[in-house]
């Protein structure tokens, strides 16, 4: 028997180190083949993933973007890079497709894939169909269910919720909740728990703009803005802001000239969330790192306006921020578009800076919220679900 073959795509940084920490999963859990081979890694993604063994036909990290407007601005980049994709896995032929994150991207790779097969019954090649963390149609478009259903052979999920949902909507898909892989990573890597935090005696707020350039763009402004206003009513605080590469830490040096009171850092998060009284967030994955932490934080969403035009009208869950939709309540202030002002989000901060007692109720709701995500050991399940299809 050959050496199964797994192609891989991830499109940002988080998904990155889920795709890594998967194919580490599936290094330990494979059998080598008669000849002694291991299995075989390719497609795209980032460093991590290459770190891994991933053999990269391009670092698709790089061109990650949100939102409709951005999405049409890059659409021609983008469909070159999903061609090439295309004919890569036509060619290499792989046992197992897995898309980690980046719906959008994914799911249409996925299709592309199974409408060639279909349209080809005599070939011997009907790759597994994989995609790990679901695209949030419980938020939007719930119809893409029937979509995954009928192209999709696993899907992974991180959220404890999702499972119900599909098999309510499609109960023919096969879904797996392999809890969150947070959890067991940082177990292992967290400095301190937040019980065990030593208070400093000026309190530090944590910024956390995202991991994308436009992200950046949008949120650092308002961002300093609230700090400026924070310092003024509290001059003693501390500031700090943590980002996934050197690459956006240079963008965000240049756009805090204006701002000087702040150390800005490259990676080590977990250290910075055991250190931080408090956090200023974006609405997405680090919302829940935040969480897990215990550190109660302010989120906040700008986006382009004809995105928002559109995610208003098609987004049905009340909030952005997943803690909040885990709980089914508002634990983190959250403050979307043209409410993401530095006032607002001063004021909110300002709030749970000095009400020690909201602080208290915030980290009470979070232990809740991360005792749903399972136990440690979401990669090593969904090796173990994606091998079973073999079986």
């Amino acid at each position: 028997m050959s050496s199964k073959q797994f192609m891989l795509i991830a499109g940002e940084t988080s998904g990155d180190l889920l795709a890594a920490e998967l194919v580490s999963a599936l290094l330990a859990a494979s059998k080598r083949s008669e000849d002694g081979r291991a299995p075989q890694f390719f497609g795209a993604g980032g460093p991590k993933m290459a770190a891994a063994g991933v053999k990269l036909a391009f670092d698709l990290t790089q061109h990650s973007v949100i939102g409709i407007s951005d999405v049409l601005k890059d659409y021609f980049k983008f469909r070159r890079l999903f061609n090439q994709l295309f004919k890569l896995a036509i060619q290499r032929k792989p046992d197992v497709i897995i898309g980690v994150d980046f719906g959008g991207f994914n799911l249409r790779f996925g299709h592309a894939i199974k409408e060639y097969t279909r349209n080809n019954p005599f070939s011997k090649w009907n790759p597994k169909i994989v995609q790990f963390v679901s695209p949030q149609v419980w938020a939007s478009r719930p119809g893409r269910a029937k979509l995954l259903a009928a192209d999709y052979d696993l899907l992974l999920s991180i959220f404890p919720f999702e499972k119900d949902w599909y098999a309510r909507r499609v109960p023919k898909l096969r879904v797996e909740f392999v809890g969150h892989p947070m959890v067991g990573r940082f177990e292992e890597s967290r400095v301190q728990s937040p019980e065990s935090k030593v208070e400093a005696t000026a309190p530090t707020i944590l910024l956390l703009p995202g991991s994308r350039v436009d992200e950046l763009r949008r949120h650092l402004p308002v961002m300093f803005g609230a700090l400026k206003l924070i310092q003024g009513k509290l001059p003693d605080v501390r500031a700090r802001m943590v980002l996934p590469n050197p690459a956006l830490k240079k963008l965000a040096d240049k756009l805090s000239t204006l701002q000087p009171n702040i150390e800005i850092q490259v990676g080590n998060l977990p250290q910075a969330l055991a250190q931080a009284d408090i956090a200023i967030a974006s609405t997405g994955t680090v919302t829940m790192e935040c969480a897990f932490f215990g550190v109660p934080t302010v989120t906040l969403y700008k986006t382009s306006w004809l995105t928002y035009q559109i995610a208003k009208r098609i987004v049905t869950v009340k909030s952005l921020t997943m803690p909040n939709l885990l709980a089914n309540e508002e634990v983190f202030p959250e403050f979307v578009q043209n409410d993401a002002s530095p006032e607002s989000i001063a004021r909110a901060a300002l709030e749970l800076l000095q009400n020690e007692s909201r602080r208290t109720q915030i980290k009470s709701q979070l232990v809740k919220v991360i005792s749903s995500l399972g136990q440690p050991g979401a990669s090593q399940r969904a090796a173990m679900a994606i091998l079973s299809l073999f079986q």
